[in-house]
């Protein structure tokens, strides 16, 4: 009989939600604790997945043909001379915090396979699967919150989310999903993290008393990783269930309104907003996967995410049957749950860390898997396009007010200092501390390098 059937600690489905499958560290000795000594204390990557149009939002091109130019209008930032499309307006007043890298590309088309890029920052289908750079941060970097996962993805239920992978690292640093179709309902909360009735705070503390007991003769009988990577995995799920901090810090009704409104009140306001929280406990690697929901008042639209291969620029649904390009489902790119929602959330994100003293450590990455065609299809959309696209950086000591990289006039290829999401996660990486130059090993103790692809992008700072 195992233990937890033998003890009923009262875990329930908790066991498998934040114990054995999401602990914070993998055993003692199965690679190397860093002590960081990089910019940044942590991460939060804003993942918005589908590929964004880049001249639709921070790379406009006023000189492309008429007939193929975004219908928006350039706006001033607070930077002279540099400007982003009219449905940028909110982040607008936000670049001086920003370092825009409009030179972006690779020759990757798909949606997973982009989507599984960004993530791992290796090209996809090597012989050794890489894990994500959260699982990795959090096997070399530990946590500085007990009481939370070291990489958290909100709400981990988007279209390409499976494509978060642990790797070959241990299955205990996957990325922790929250879950929650609407965030904004008052209702939302984590499955999983009370303990189950009929088990109350003294019984459960017993119940652990007694498995730490046991503990002692597991470990004498069988010493290793593996037995204490056993205690690792209990104790996180112990942690999770019995510290009242871990339901505060999911609970965003303890946020001021005014502070949710100023996010958005919508799902995907309130998933920036919990980033935000998630940084604020100490989350190590913060991941938002963000789709606003179908409502009553967006009918038909089951599938919001940025792959807007028909009717781009209709202002309200693009359509519920798969009779053009692919791209039903979702609204146009200015409709309020695509980018107005998205503008309100992430400049509200980048002045909340900021008034908070959180974004001189926080590394803030705006990032998707690739931009849009420079030229409309006959459906009066814009279809994959890897060959140039753009991603943001901000934080952590990131100098920001500055364009990095340039495109042609028809935002189609790269002119200018090119990048690859090799070179995006070795940046990651290179803020966080993380020497690239050191291998981390398989259980094979086969040396793996994270990102030997990747050179650091050194404007930025």
């Amino acid at each position: 009989m195992q233990r937890r059937s033998f003890l009923g600690l009262g875990l329930g489905a908790a066991a498998g939600a934040v114990g054995l499958k999401n602990s914070l560290l993998a055993a003692p000795g199965a690679a190397p604790i860093i002590q960081a000594a990089g910019r940044a204390k942590q991460v939060l990557i804003v993942m918005e997945q589908g590929g964004v149009s880049h001249m639709d939002t921070w790379d406009p091109k006023p000189e492309a043909p008429v007939e193929q130019r975004s219908p928006y209008r350039n706006v001033d930032t607070n930077v002279p001379g540099i400007q982003f499309t009219e449905l940028c307006a909110k982040t607008a007043r936000h670049a001086d915090k920003l370092a825009v890298v409009r030179s972006m590309t690779h020759n990757i088309s798909g949606h997973p396979e982009g989507t599984a890029y960004v993530l791992q920052g290796v090209k996809p289908g090597g012989l050794l699967a890489m894990p994500d750079l959260g699982t990795a941060a959090s096997q070399l970097m530990g946590s500085q919150c007990r009481y939370l996962p070291p990489y958290v993805m909100i709400p981990g239920n988007g279209e390409q989310s499976y494509n978060a992978t642990p790797g070959f690292l241990s299955p205990g640093l996957k990325a922790f999903k929250t879950g929650g179709r609407d965030l904004s309902d008052p209702n939302w909360r984590v499955n999983d993290l009370a303990l189950l009735g009929g088990v109350d705070v003294r019984r459960f503390q017993d119940r652990r008393d007694l498995l730490s007991n046991l503990d002692i003769g597991i470990t004498k009988l069988q010493p290793g990783a593996g037995a204490v990577a056993m205690g690792n995995y209990f104790d996180q799920a112990f942690h999770m269930l019995d510290n009242p901090q871990t339901r505060a810090a999911f609970d965003l009704q303890r946020e001021p309104l005014a502070l949710r409104e100023a996010y958005g009140m919508g799902h995907r306001g309130q998933s920036y907003l919990l980033g935000r929280k998630m940084i604020e406990a100490g989350v190590r690697y913060v991941v938002l996967d963000v789709r606003e929901p179908e409502t009553k008042l967006t009918p038909g639209g089951f599938n919001m995410n940025w792959d807007h291969h028909d009717m781009i620029y209709t202002n309200g649904s693009c359509g519920t049957v798969r009779d053009k390009a692919g791209g039903e489902g979702r609204y146009g790119i200015s409709h309020w749950v695509m980018m107005g929602s998205t503008d309100q959330a992430f400049a509200a994100l980048l002045d909340d860390l900021s008034q908070r003293g959180l974004l001189a450590e926080t590394l803030v990455c705006f990032v998707t898997e690739f931009g849009r065609t420079p030229k409309l299809n006959k459906f009066q959309g814009r279809d994959h396009w890897p060959y140039a696209y753009s991603i943001m950086f901000a934080g952590a000591g990131v100098r920001g007010g500055q364009i990095i990289g340039r495109t042609d006039k028809e935002g189609g290829y790269v002119q200018d200092e090119a990048f690859t999401p090799d070179d995006f996660a070795a940046t990651v990486y290179d803020f966080l501390g993380i020497p690239l130059e050191q291998p981390i090993y398989t259980r094979e103790n086969r040396p793996v390098f994270l990102s030997p692809e990747g050179r650091v992008i050194t404007r930025l700072t």
